[in-house]
């Protein structure tokens, strides 16, 4: 009897070896293996994954792109204008041994680096380029974080800037300039359009003096169109022209 248990006690160990033994790693999992402190070259998975434990010690790592959410942060951009700027990053693992390896947290050494960089790179662009020109900030952080986290065996695949917020003396100092600026458009439309106006008469001048009958052309339209209308309005014309030599004959 003594016998059975000890053998029923040497089973059930030896399940719980082969239970500890055996790891099913997902399509997007990747397993780093260390066998004696000593890590393995190339990780396992996907699938079934058999280990000898306690010998081999397996560490789970994700590949899937991680999404990293960035906290405001304060920054003074070059032209010395205070903002809280905050933005999202996009990662991934690539190389799930230099993950483990060479960063003892990569989640967390990477969200430092992004609030780091965030600062740094705002601080080089003016106010109205963080506005205007995002695509150009994010470019730029994009950059430097993948370049920053390649020895990590990190691949950063997007940055963006979600919100930058200024304080709200510089709000309306910029709905100003916007409010001068439409204004500006404004008059320089009614100047060009005031431009093109004077050309169409000083063409219309020439074509009339070239033509002298057409000016009496002109008057008959003239009058037709007033006779179109419901009205006891008669008006005769009068060349400017006789106006001109009557005013001549009463000054002498």
């Amino acid at each position: 009897m003594n016998g059975l248990i000890f053998i029923a006690v040497i089973i059930f160990i030896f399940l719980i070896w082969l239970f500890n033994c055996i790891n099913v790693l997902k399509e997007w999992e990747r397993g780093v293996v260390l066998r004696l402190g000593r890590m393995l070259p190339a990780p396992k998975g996907p699938g079934l994954v058999l280990i000898f434990a306690p010998i081999d010690k397996l560490i789970r790592v994700s590949l899937r792109i991680e999404t990293l959410d960035i906290p405001p942060q304060d920054v003074i951009t070059k032209d010395n204008v205070s903002a809280k700027v905050n933005a999202v990053c996009y990662f991934r693992v690539v190389d799930s041994n230099l993950a483990i390896s060479q960063v003892q947290n990569y989640l967390y050494a990477t969200s430092q680096l992004a609030q780091t960089n965030l600062r740094s790179v705002v601080g080089q662009f003016q106010l109205d380029d963080v506005l205007s020109e995002r695509e150009k900030v994010n470019d730029k952080l994009q950059t430097i974080l993948d370049q920053d986290t390649e020895p990590w065996g990190i691949k950063v695949t997007k940055v963006e800037v979600k919100q930058v917020d200024i304080p709200d003396n510089m709000q309306r100092a910029i709905a100003r300039q916007a409010e001068a600026e439409r204004e500006r458009r404004a008059k320089i439309i009614n100047a060009d359009g005031e431009l093109q106006a004077s050309a169409k008469l000083a063409e219309a001048a020439a074509a009339l003096q070239a033509q002298p009958i057409s000016v009496q052309l002109r008057y008959l339209q003239t009058l037709q169109e007033i006779g179109t209308e419901k009205n006891t309005t008669v008006i005769f014309p009068v060349p400017i022209d006789l106006v001109g030599q009557w005013l001549k004959a009463a000054g002498k």
